[in-house]
């Protein structure tokens, strides 16, 4: 053993650790059957920080403990370098990978690992202003904590120093992982870590072990065969279903096994294995919303994108010209365009405009407001000008919901050019604007119905002013509000009786819609 001691940050660390630990000759076994350090500090229920930490040196941990304990024990053993129950997870010795597809590369140190993390956030150039970790780890990485134990208490239960508190009071490799990186991650971002539910933006990494995994596949459905044949029933399909077996499975078939079974089915202690963990580290943020009213000039753009026959309809779709702008602000990896309600390709969309969201996917950057404003300015001084927006602002996710509620409860206002097919009269006119609240019966229309579930529902017309068109008795503009959801060409012609009544059977004429605008869509959150 050398005679230098542990470094003072690291002694201090040992110190805190010291009461928790189990008698040295215990260590110094768990260290010959491959258990690196923080597991078993971990193991032994310590969560101070500083303890994961600090720089652990096997020699100077073996020279700390030999220091302060009576028994004067200096075996030999040699350095771990895949633990043999986090498979290396806790050393910080990993094959990683930044993203699918890419090539694995090696890592060795918790300060390398730290930096490979920082920098793939920094290269992204996500903005954040916190951050959450998020561990997965392979099923094997259980097992083999259980394994331990059960071998500890085997071996060491008739000790004065044992009592089942030892088997029970450890904590979880993702736990100790996390402890072991946030403070370092903090560091080097400049930013807290938080709880993940709280936290808009994740680092997740993903542990495998292929080898260790595969046999404890296999072990499992072994033993969940073997049940089947002391009951009876069941056939052996253990080499078919092994590769197909999921964690969530793997971790149930588990917990159904008892210590008795485990013990003798199961290697305990578990081996020491010659490769590390292959981890593959994602960051993301969760969806930002941004909000505003949208109006459409043009009688030849859907409100998404429209494509038949890999022809497109239309010139354009408001979904493009306005998710398009803010993914380039935003610099996310995609979006979705959400809106209360819709209206048909050849309707304008004036007045207010219409509500709309669009969620943004795995956005780089928090748009500030000169940047919002720097989208809007985009959109509405773009050489076309078919859509413009209003009223856009970053808002949180509970604007999803409000927008689906006032959806169900919000009323619209129409402008449509009408023709009949006869003079309109001064009594049609007090007839028509005398009306409030009028029910209407309305069937799927016939332009729907190949798309549409063929229903019948009820709506409200709530009022209707006529506004006469100069030099013409048979045409008029018809502004009327009405419930959300109400076909509008429908309630003007009629639909072959199928919506009744309508302005034609009103009037006792024929009735045709030429255009349609929409003019208002109360929605009060959106203003």
């Amino acid at each position: 053993m050398t005679s230098s001691g542990p470094a003072p940050e690291l002694k201090t660390a040992l110190i805190k650790a010291k009461p928790f630990l189990p008698p040295c000759h215990v260590i110094h076994h768990l260290l010959s059957t491959g258990v690196c350090i923080r597991c078993i500090f971990r193991l032994s229920g310590i969560h101070d920080r500083d303890c994961y930490t600090s720089p652990l040196d096997q020699s100077h941990f073996m020279f700390f403990l030999e220091e302060h304990n009576d028994n004067d024990i200096k075996s030999n053993f040699t350095t771990i370098t895949y633990c043999s129950i986090c498979l290396g997870v806790l050393c910080s010795v990993c094959c990683v990978q930044e993203k699918t597809g890419a090539a694995f590369k090696e890592i060795t140190s918790v300060n390398d690992f730290v930096l490979f993390i920082s920098d793939i956030i920094k290269r992204e150039e996500y903005q954040i202003d916190g951050f959450s970790l998020e561990v997965s780890v392979p099923p094997v990485i259980v097992a083999n904590d259980r394994a331990l134990r059960l071998h500890i208490k085997q071996k060491f239960e008739k000790e004065q120093w044992f009592n089942d508190k030892f088997l029970h009071d450890h904590m979880s490799v993702k736990d100790s992982l996390k402890l072991l990186l946030n403070a370092s991650l903090e560091k080097y971002l400049a930013v807290q870590s938080v709880e993940s539910l709280s936290s808009p933006f994740h680092i997740r990494l993903t542990y495998s072990h292929s080898e260790t995994s595969q046999k404890l596949q296999s072990l499992v459905l072994n033993c969940r065969d073997s049940k089947k044949r002391e009951r009876g029933s069941g056939e052996n399909g253990s080499s078919k279903k092994a590769s197909n077996e999921s964690d969530a499975s793997i971790y149930r078939a588990l917990d159904l096994i008892g210590d008795h079974d485990f013990c003798t089915r199961f290697l305990v202690p578990p081996g020491k294995v010659d490769k590390p963990c292959q981890l593959v580290v994602a960051c993301h943020r969760t969806p930002i919303y941004i909000a505003g009213r949208y109006l459409k000039y043009s009688r030849n753009v859907s409100q998404s994108r429209w494509i038949i026959d890999d022809e497109r309809m239309g010139e354009a779709s408001v979904e493009e010209l306005i998710g398009e702008n803010v993914l380039q602000i935003c610099r996310g990896d995609g979006y979705k365009f959400h809106s209360a309600g819709r209206e048909d390709i050849d309707v304008r969309m004036l007045g207010s405009g219409r509500p709309f969201l669009v969620e943004v996917l795995n956005s780089r950057i928090l748009p500030s407001y000169t940047e919002i404003e720097q989208i809007a300015d985009n959109i509405n001084n773009s050489d076309k000008k078919l859509v413009g927006v209003g009223n856009l602002k970053l808002v949180g996710a509970e604007a999803w919901n409000m927008m689906r509620e006032g959806e169900a409860e919000k009323q619209k206002e129409y402008a449509a050019l009408v023709w009949i097919s006869r003079p309109l009269t001064d009594d049609d006119v007090s007839n028509l604007t005398s009306l409030k609240d009028l029910d209407v019966s309305q069937k799927t229309p016939i332009r729907v119905l190949h798309r549409r579930s063929p229903l019948e529902r009820s709506k409200i017309i709530h009022w209707m002013k006529i506004e006469n068109v100069e030099g013409t008795t048979q045409y008029f503009l018809l502004h009327l509000c009405t419930q959300a959801g109400t076909y509008i060409k429908e309630f003007v012609h009629g639909d072959l009786g199928r919506t009744h009544p309508s302005i034609g059977s009103i009037l006792g004429c024929r009735a045709e819609i030429l255009q349609l605008d929409v003019t208002d869509v109360k929605m009060d959150y959106f203003d």
